[in-house]
C-alpha cells in the first residue's frame, strides 16, 4: 500500500509540474513583451521659450523621419525649457540625466549645450546654436568635435557686419545706425567688434544698447531712437529671437526700419532679415539624432555649417515706414513679402 501511495503521488506530482511548465509557456509571450526596451527618449534642453522651440519642432521630426524614427511610433520627443531663466538649466539637465534620456538636444545659444555637457560624459548631445562653438567651449573642432557632443553651428553672429552694410543700402546717408546687443550672449565682444570695424568701413557711427530683458529692450529703442538713428539692427541672440513678435511691434511703433537675422521675423512683419535657415538647422540636428540612434558616436559627426544664406523682404512693412526698397536689394533677396 505504501508503494502504490508513492506512486499515486509521483503521478499527481508530473501532473502539476507539466501544468506549471504549460502555464509558464503561455506566459513567456507576455513576459518577453514586457522586458522590450521603451521608445527611446530624446529631449530637448531650450534656453528660449517653449512657444519658439515649438516653431522649428516639425523641422526637427522631418529630419528625424529620414533616419526612420518617428515621433510616438519608435521614438518619444520631450521638452525641457528654461523659458530665458539661464538659472534653470542646470536642474533641467540633471532631470535628463536622471531619466536617462537617449538623445539630449541643446538649442538656444551655446549654454544649454555647455550645462548639458557637465551634466553628463555619456549621454550623446547635438546642440543647436548660432554662436561660435569652439570660442564658447562646446567642441574642440568642427571637423572632431570630441566627446560626447556634435551639432548644427549655425553661424548667426558671424553675419552682423554684412547686415550693417545692407542696413546702410536699404536706408543710406550719414545718420547714425542704432544696435541692440545682448550683453549675456556668449558671442558678444565678437558682435560688437564686428559691427564697429564695419561702421568704419561704411563710415556711418553706430549707437550701441544693450538688453537682457523686454523691459530693457523697450528702454534701448527709447534710446537709439532719442538719439535720431535712422534704422537698427537688432543682433543674434537666443533671447531676441525668442522676442521676435515683440521686437517686430515695437520696431513698427518706433517707427525705426530694422533687420533681422531670422527670415521668421521678416515673415511676422519685420523689415526685413539675413541669416541662415534656422529650420533647416534644426532638420539637420534630427538626422544627426536619428544617426545617434542607430549606434553612431557623436564624435564621429562632424559639426555641420550652413552653405546659404536667406535674404527676406518684407515690402509691407516698407510701405508702412514709407521706404522705397532699391532695386539692388530687390534683385538680391531670396523672398520678397508682398
Amino acid at each position: 500500500m505504501m508503494l502504490l501511495f508513492r506512486q499515486k503521488g509521483a503521478g499527481m506530482k508530473r501532473r502539476e509540474f507539466i501544468a506549471l511548465i504549460g502555464g509558464a509557456a503561455a506566459s513567456w509571450p507576455l513576459a518577453t513583451r514586457a522586458q522590450q526596451p521603451a521608445k527611446p527618449v530624446v529631449s530637448f534642453l531650450a534656453s528660449l521659450s517653449s512657444a519658439y522651440v515649438a516653431h522649428f519642432t516639425p523641422a526637427f521630426r522631418a529630419g528625424l523621419s529620414e533616419t526612420g524614427y518617428v515621433d510616438g511610433q519608435n521614438v518619444s520627443i520631450e521638452f525641457r525649457s528654461a523659458e530665458g531663466q539661464y538659472d534653470r538649466l542646470p536642474l533641467l539637465a540633471a532631470e535628463l540625466v536622471d531619466r536617462k534620456v537617449a538623445v539630449i538636444v541643446a538649442t538656444g545659444g551655446s549654454e544649454p549645450a555647455k550645462v548639458a555637457k557637465a551634466a553628463t560624459a555619456t549621454i550623446p548631445i547635438v546642440f543647436i546654436s548660432a554662436a561660435d562653438p569652439i570660442r564658447a567651449g562646446v567642441v574642440m573642432s568642427f571637423n572632431r568635435p570630441g566627446g560626447n557632443i556634435t551639432g548644427v553651428s549655425l553661424l548667426g553672429s558671424a553675419l552682423e557686419a554684412k547686415r550693417l552694410e545692407l542696413l546702410h543700402e536699404m536706408v543710406p546717408g550719414a545718420s547714425p545706425i542704432g544696435v541692440l546687443l545682448n550683453p549675456k550672449y556668449p558671442d558678444f565682444d565678437l558682435q560688437l567688434r564686428e559691427l564697429q570695424d564695419a561702421a568704419n568701413v561704411i563710415n556711418r557711427k553706430i549707437i550701441v544698447a544693450q538688453a537682457s530683458t523686454q523691459t530693457e529692450v523697450e528702454a534701448a529703442f527709447t534710446v537709439i531712437t532719442q538719439q535720431a538713428a535712422s534704422a537698427l539692427l537688432v543682433a543674434q541672440d537666443a533671447f531676441f529671437n525668442s522676442q521676435r513678435d515683440y521686437l517686430v511691434a515695437l520696431a513698427v511703433r518706433f517707427k525705426v526700419p530694422a533687420i533681422f537675422n531670422q527670415r521668421e521675423q521678416a515673415e511676422v512683419g519685420g523689415l526685413f532679415s539675413y541669416g541662415t535657415n534656422f529650420a533647416d538647422g534644426y532638420r539637420q540636428a534630427g538626422v544627426y539624432v536619428g544617426k545617434l540612434l542607430k549606434g553612431a558616436k557623436p564624435s564621429d559627426l562632424p559639426v555641420l555649417q550652413p552653405t546659404r544664406y536667406e535674404f527676406v523682404i518684407n515690402l509691407r512693412t516698407a510701405k508702412t515706414l514709407g521706404l522705397a526698397v532699391p532695386p539692388s536689394l530687390l534683385a538680391l533677396a531670396d523672398e520678397v513679402i508682398e
